[in-house]
């Protein structure tokens, strides 16, 4: 008896000593894969990457601490609302340097949110486009039927396009960019709660984004900037762009324009254009969707 006592107590310091992962870490760390998948780089991508490799790329990429840990701050930006588009840096384009070619460019409001009257809807749209017209010579053109290079609608849960809205929090909208023979378009997650001030989220904010997105723009790297992914709320009676966000606008709507997309011409064959429909749930995409988590 006694020698079994003591094979027991020799292995048992060894036994309690395997340490045991709380669940809430798992749960924060397949938080963190899941993120950077659908933002960043595919789960088959990642599998070159450590986990820390992944976190420190995440936290340049949002100018955070490079610790490579899954640290508070780093934890707080992930579990916040933002804009469902994947992530590049800086200001940025989609694929072949897609834009809306009319000028005046037309929008529709195809439906409304249940959380706000549609006057004021609209009001906040005109004022969301008439940001962008105040610094290019865009000028913005509401249509009530037909076409239009910009369709605004208001979707819950699944909405036929292959990326579902995830209820209230996390993903706000998203949007896809221009195309030559599919007209714009621009989704908001109905089932947020919707406002036109700094309770809830603010509709105007969220638009003023996803019109960047529909113009052509991608992400930004600079918190700065309103083409940031994270949603943040800011002042929004004397709200202005970031100096990132007018640099990349004009850029993209100016005569630079020309000489960037032959450079891109020369880089990417015709084949490979974004006129090259895929994923984007039948719609069209430059293998960019645009969302908000803002």
């Amino acid at each position: 008896m006694l020698p079994s006592l003591l094979i027991i107590a020799f292995f048992l310091p060894c036994c309690l000593s395997v340490p045991v992962i709380p669940k809430n870490v798992v749960d924060d760390v397949n938080f963190f894969k899941n993120y950077f998948h659908q933002f960043f780089l595919t789960k088959e991508k990642s599998q070159n990457y450590s986990l820390e490799s992944q976190l420190r790329f995440l936290q340049n990429f949002f100018k955070l601490e490079e610790t490579g840990w899954l640290d508070e701050p780093t934890r707080a930006l992930i579990q916040g609302p933002r804009c469902g588009v994947r992530d590049i840096a800086d200001y940025s384009f989609f694929p072949g340097m897609p834009r809306i070619e009319n000028n005046p460019v037309t929008y529709r409001i195809v439906n409304y949110p249940t959380s706000i009257k549609p006057r004021r809807v609209e009001i906040i749209m005109e004022k969301a486009m008439q940001v962008w017209s105040n610094v290019t010579s865009l000028k913005f053109q509401r249509v009530y039927k037909g076409h239009a290079d910009i369709e605004i609608f208001f979707f819950s849960r699944d909405h036929g396009d292959f990326y579902p809205f995830d209820g209230k929090g996390k993903v706000l909208a998203h949007a896809f960019p221009p195309h030559p023979y599919y007209p714009g378009a621009i989704h908001f997650d109905n089932d947020e709660e919707w406002s036109y001030s700094e309770n809830g989220t603010n509709l105007f904010l969220v638009a003023v984004h996803e019109i960047g997105h529909a113009l052509g723009l991608n992400h930004s790297q600079d918190p700065n900037a309103i083409m940031f992914p994270p949603y943040k709320y800011r002042d929004t009676e004397h709200f202005t762009l970031g100096d990132d966000d007018i640099k990349g606008i004009q850029t993209l709507y100016s005569s630079e324009y020309i000489t960037q997309m032959k450079r891109f011409e020369k880089i990417v064959p015709t084949s490979q254009s974004p006129s090259s429909l895929n994923s984007l749930g039948g719609v069209r995409s430059t293998g960019v969707m645009h969302h908000l988590y803002f």
